[in-house]
């Protein structure tokens, strides 16, 4: 439940023992317009069956008068009660306030002379009549918007040309918007009638809407497999290196949630154009918020193990470790996990001792951001000193690898990567002499 924030009208509201110190009965408050109108009225007898509780759940308001708030929970009251101070407060928690020995007002911290609390009924019929109000409008929406999914799914099945991207974007906001439009669509049917309009022929502008309405939805096996058609990858990888930055995002998700299909075939995404779309996103400077999906995406991809010497051949080892120093948590532990698992085929390795960058971000990140991410980090290091040990120890030695590696060690980090970082710096060490080594370490305390 969020912080909720006084609405403007709270200072016209008064109630029993508390506010700006007016009494207002409830027909008053309706009338003043306190509630907020639905109607204009106050919600007649069969609303009574509503659970306050449910209600304030399931609308979870950011704005509520602030009458309605408990000054200890700061949540609205739903069974408010009021001291003798006139301070009005949800009955759980001031009892729980004099449970902790406390015999005194929470917000004006004077002294109880009496210890009795009154129901607020006045204040307590205010509140559930504000929410039910907001309740049945909300029930109210969302039958609408039900309906309306429904017309544009049936819409699509008749309509053509601009008229057919017009009913996609109308229902691509709906069911961002509205999880009981997205119900709808699956129940209807709907999925497989959008999915139905992608292929060979199908122009960008109907693609890039298709795709921004399926990675709103969730997809059974059926349609995943259904939606893993050569025609429908083509144009998605189309789509993803031509479209703005929220249509390649999209489609970033889209084949995300394709690959989690067990049926998943490798071949779909050893596709050159797929692997140079996801770089360019991962790269683009002026939005940011495509890296995270890209690299999520070629984290999945790599996890194919016949894939790897192409992402490699494309350039993409240089140009994640230059991308590291600026990239967030989420983000670099995605980008180490991609090198780690390029360096496990012979061209990833070499790509990464020749690129003069790699030790130094490496080194830079040990012991810096996570555990994981040291992990993946160590990983790298030892697959390129172990490629050529003479030229990368040295180079590892002079960016501070052995401090480093020291400090792993000490740490309480896995039993794992202490081994790994004790085999590193040894075989750092191996070309100098014990004396040399410690002077360029500068650690002869910690060494000795």
């Amino acid at each position: 439940m969020p912080m909720f924030q006084p609405s403007r009208r709270d200072g016209v509201v008064g109630y029993e023992g508390g506010g700006d110190g007016h009494v207002l009965d409830l027909d008053t408050a309706v009338k003043d317009g306190v509630l907020g109108g639905v109607g204009g009225g106050v919600v007649g007898a069969g609303v009574e069956k509503l659970d306050l509780k449910k209600m304030i759940e399931e609308l979870d308001l950011s704005e509520v008068p602030s009458v309605f708030i408990c000054p200890i929970s700061l949540e609205p009251m739903q069974d408010p009660v009021t001291l003798c101070t006139g301070q009005t407060y949800e009955r759980s928690n001031i009892l729980k306030w004099f449970s902790l020995g406390h015999f005194t007002c929470p917000t004006t911290m004077q002294e109880l002379w009496d210890e009795s609390i009154t129901p607020n009924r006045t204040l307590y019929h205010l509140i559930y009549t504000w929410f039910s109000q907001k309740y049945l409008l909300m029930k109210k929406k969302s039958e609408d918007v039900q309906g309306r999914a429904s017309e544009l799914l049936e819409t699509l099945k008749k309509v053509k040309g601009q008229a057919r991207v017009q009913a996609l974007k109308e229902l691509q906001l709906v069911v961002a918007a509205h999880a009981t439009a997205r119900k709808t669509v699956i129940d209807e049917g709907g999925v497989a009638v959008i999915s139905s309009l992608l292929g060979p022929f199908t122009s960008h502008a109907v693609g890039s809407e298709v795709i921004g309405i399926l990675v709103n939805l969730t997809l059974d096996s059926e349609s995943k497999t259904n939606l893993m058609q050569p025609a429908k990858i083509s144009l998605m990888v189309d789509i993803l290196n031509e479209g703005c930055i929220e249509t390649k995002i999209n489609c970033t998700r889209l084949i995300e949630m394709l690959m989690e299909e067990k049926d998943f075939r490798s071949e779909v995404v050893s596709s050159h154009s797929l692997l140079v779309g996801l770089m360019r996103l991962v790269k683009d400077k002026r939005h940011s918020n495509g890296v995270l999906p890209g690299l999520k995406v070629l984290r999945t991809i790599c996890l194919h193990k016949e894939v790897r010497a192409l992402i490699v051949s494309l350039g993409a080892v240089p140009q994640l470790v230059e991308l590291l120093p600026a990239l967030d948590p989420d983000c670099l532990e995605s980008a180490l996990f991609i090198l780690d698992a390029l360096s496990t085929v012979q061209e990833g390795r070499l790509a990464l001792k020749e690129c003069s960058n790699t030790i130094p971000n490496m080194v830079r990140l040990l012991m810096r951001v996570s555990e994981c991410c040291t992990q993946y980090a160590l990983s790298i290091l030892w697959s390129v000193c172990k490629l050529a040990p003479e030229e990368c120890s040295s180079v590892a030695v002079d960016a501070g690898l052995a401090a480093k590696l020291l400090l792993v060690i000490q740490s309480g980090c896995n039993p794992v990567l202490k081994q790994r970082s004790a085999e590193l710096l040894k075989l750092c060490s191996l070309n100098y002499s014990d004396t040399l080594f410690i002077s360029k370490c500068k650690l002869t305390r910690t060494i000795q």
